[in-house]
């Protein structure tokens, strides 16, 4: 599939995204904003990658926090065709929306609400709002093809 392909409908006025929209290896940029606290952020590379008719989803850099050294972090979960994501442990997470717009996750006490936009496409945008009695951050990730990958007709390739 072409990621430059003329895009229609979805919430964005745009052509709604489906699973292979995602496989390769991506950039991202995130800056995670905490009430009274530094801003931290993170910068690493996130690669969709075939499992079956999944896409196994791993991402992985650093983590910089105010006065810390970098902490090296890492995540991974299982995205299937409907554009569903899954925890690690099998437990679903929450639903991407194909054309953008909101999903919500509740973790007891706590709630993560998440915006997806892909009015930029490739680039896109994830935006959580994780609140809770001990939880109260927004986190703001800007997924782009990773230039050093080269960005082929149909979007970003697998890690090498």
């Amino acid at each position: 599939m072409r990621r430059n392909a003329p895009e229609i409908q979805g919430v964005e006025g745009l052509r709604p995204r489906v699973l292979a929209d995602f496989a390769g290896r991506w950039t991202i940029a995130r800056r995670i904003l905490q009430a009274g606290q530094p801003q931290a952020r993170f910068d690493g590379i996130a690669e969709w990658t075939p499992s079956g008719a999944d896409l196994a989803y791993h991402e992985e850099g650093f983590l910089h926090l105010a006065g810390q050294p970098p902490i090296r972090a890492q995540r991974r979960y299982l995205w299937k065709p409907d554009l569903s994501v899954w925890f690690e442990d099998g437990r679903l997470f929450h639903h991407v929306p194909p054309g953008g717009g909101g999903a919500e996750h509740w973790c007891a006490p706590d709630t993560y609400r998440v915006r997806y936009r892909f009015g930029q496409w490739p680039r896109f945008e994830t935006t959580w709002r994780v609140t809770g009695p001990r939880k109260n951050y927004a986190m703001i990730s800007t997924f782009a093809p990773d230039a050093e990958a080269g960005t082929p007709p149909n979007g970003p390739q697998p890690f090498r």
